[in-house]
């Protein structure tokens, strides 16, 4: 991971609005059924935010890149979803992981339209959430008044991490006399920041994802 990350943040040091495409897109293919579940669309996203109190990137434009990618992504798997109906879930290349699938189905059966919310905190349910809901006929009206808010949510929680750590280590290491030891500490935030929200993935999957998995053996296609 730190060995596609380094580039990535070098590359966007040197060409910031190179930086709001990656976080555009990073948070659009997070979205996508099971591209979505390979991308490391959070770590890019926690490991950019981290640029924003040096400078190089602004915290607005990086809250609206990653506010509009996900809208993107979640509003495009729901059209597809919607407009197939369910013959979608039995598709290629949803047909090839049955089991994320059924649980993204029990998912949505057990918590309605709570499981758009909370499905945007729990990869990998997050990338067959939005496609599953507008496949089972959840109205688009229901779907966007749930999905917006949860990315508003979603958005800043993957960003301030990062911001604040770096902003607590740039006052107590004194970045601008210190640019070697800033350098090994920005790292050592972002790594902190990506633990974070691991955890935090990790607690929410043992609390919700463990009861979806029950459910969804009768619910398998």
């Amino acid at each position: 991971m730190t060995s596609f990350i380094d580039p990535l943040i070098a590359l966007v040091s040197a060409h910031p609005w190179l930086a709001y495409l990656a976080l555009f897109l990073a948070a659009l293919l997070e979205a996508v059924p099971v591209v979505g579940s390979l991308v490391p669309g959070s770590t890019i996203i926690l490991a950019l935010s981290a640029l924003i109190p040096g400078g190089e990137l602004r915290l607005e434009g990086v809250l609206a890149a990653a506010i509009v990618g996900a809208l993107a992504g979640d509003g495009s798997a729901f059209w597809i979803g919607h407009r197939s109906q369910g013959e979608i879930l039995s598709a290629w290349p949803m047909s090839r992981y049955p089991r994320v699938v059924a649980q993204s189905e029990a998912f949505f059966h057990r918590w309605g339209a709570l499981a758009v919310f909370f499905a945007r905190f729990v990869p990998p349910i997050r990338a067959f959430v939005p496609i599953t809901a507008g496949a089972l006929g959840m109205p688009p009206p229901r779907f966007y008044g749930v999905n917006i808010p949860a990315i508003l949510v979603w958005a800043p929680a993957h960003v301030l991490p990062g911001v604040l750590a770096v902003s607590a280590l740039h006052e107590y290491a004194g970045m601008s006399h210190h640019e070697g030891v800033g350098k090994h500490l920005w790292m050592l935030a972002v790594a902190g920041g990506a633990l974070v929200v691991a955890l935090t993935v990790w607690i929410l999957r043992r609390r919700h994802g463990g009861t979806v998995i029950e459910p969804a053996a009768k619910d398998a296609r």
